[in-house]
């Protein structure tokens, strides 16, 4: 069977409510992610909201280990406070981490609603995809700019999000690596309509228009956003 065709996962389980994931999301065509790593975290609810109101669609956290990439960021606690703050907010959670399971469930109970996991560290993604299904969550799988884009192929029936890293992951500020766009336009071909494709790691006004034409339709932005004085005018200039 075709990915494109594959029978697709319900993703209306109520284990945490109605929580706003990438099935239920009503936004443009575009959507653009702040992503929290490059804000100010003496600030983060009001850096967070003012990302929001300035045209944001939704907010991306990226979790990192300290062993699947070489640097610590947020945990679940950081999740729940931006919940807290902006309890209508989706919650993009981005887990660069080399056991994924153990952090599923602690995010869905801080408010995350959705939670993307890395291809390179499971043999068979399709357990974790239905845990985060079961919790009420969109799920999506990522890749590495040195992974194929054949790896998350033949599940792309099953999640709402193939995210491509544009960097290596680890640390925001890292400069676009443009090689990595063909990866998109396969995914975006292979995949059901419904499922969304994001572009994570240094992406600017100057990348951004390459990410859509290759297929993107989420696009994450750290400090392209969070590094400038205007938030309206950056994410005007990356859609």
């Amino acid at each position: 069977m075709h990915p494109a065709n594959a029978p697709q996962v319900s993703t209306t389980s109520p284990g945490f409510g109605g929580r706003r994931h990438f099935q239920r999301l009503s936004a443009p065509a575009l959507l653009i992610a702040p992503s929290i790593l490059s804000a100010d975290f003496a600030r983060l609810g009001e850096e967070c909201k003012a990302a929001l109101a300035a045209g944001g669609d939704l907010l991306h956290v990226d979790v990192m280990d300290g062993h699947f990439v070489p640097n610590l960021s947020m945990g679940p606690a950081i999740c729940a406070s931006v919940h807290k703050a902006l309890p209508d907010a989706m919650l993009d959670v981005h887990l660069m981490v080399t056991d994924p399971a153990a952090y599923i469930e602690p995010f869905a109970k801080a408010g995350a609603s959705h939670v993307t996991f890395h291809i390179e560290v499971v043999k068979d993604p399709r357990p974790l995809i239905a845990s985060i299904h079961a919790l009420g969550m969109s799920a999506g799988l990522a890749i590495n700019p040195d992974t194929p884009a054949e790896a998350i192929v033949p599940f792309v029936g099953e999640i709402e999000l193939a995210l491509v890293m544009s960097v290596y992951p680890g640390f925001s500020g890292q400069s676009f690596i443009s090689r990595v766009l063909p990866k998109t336009r396969a995914l975006r071909d292979a995949g059901p309509k419904s499922m969304r494709v994001q572009m994570d790691g240094g992406v600017a006004p100057e990348t951004a228009p390459a990410c859509r034409e290759h297929g993107c339709d989420v696009i994450v932005a750290a400090s392209a956003i969070f590094g400038r004085g205007d938030y309206a005018a950056a994410i005007r200039l990356l859609r």
